[in-house]
């Protein structure tokens, strides 16, 4: 079998605050963050001239975003080609929830998992972050 999920795109959690605990991990540990979160750069396997990036990012308590999951986390993992992927997990039954969004940092798709969880797929174009990234220090 191809492989289909290439590494972890990103780990999203709910907190009570977002903003204090943006706030608490760049202060105490380190991150850059953003409005978002933090992403974490690091080189490709297959060519190492490339960099890649997993996001962190804390969510609201009441975000909706994670739905229809009742958990508190989603995880988000990078994959190779979205649209195959996807249709092959169709043809095996995998529950494909909302359709495809672009942006100019890649596809994404959403997916529910055998226990409710639901389930990020990232199409990376990880030149995007690389000059989003470029020059951002610790605060």
């Amino acid at each position: 079998m191809k492989k289909r999920v290439t590494g972890i795109g990103g780990v999203f959690f709910k907190c009570e605050d977002p903003q204090k605990i943006k706030s608490w991990y760049a202060e105490h540990l380190g991150f850059v963050v953003d409005q978002y979160g933090s992403a974490f750069q690091w080189r490709q396997a297959e060519d190492q001239s490339k960099s890649g990036y997993t996001a962190w990012s804390p969510f609201s308590k009441d975000s909706d975003y994670f739905q229809p999951s009742k958990k508190e986390f989603m995880f988000n993992y990078r994959v190779t080609d979205l649209d195959v992927l996807l249709r092959n997990l169709r043809k095996e039954g995998v529950e494909v929830v909302g359709e495809i969004q672009e942006f100019d940092y890649g596809k994404f798709a959403h997916i529910m998992d055998c226990e409710g969880n639901k389930i990020e797929l990232w199409e990376p174009k990880d030149e995007a972050f690389d000059d989003y990234y470029k020059g951002k220090t610790i605060k």
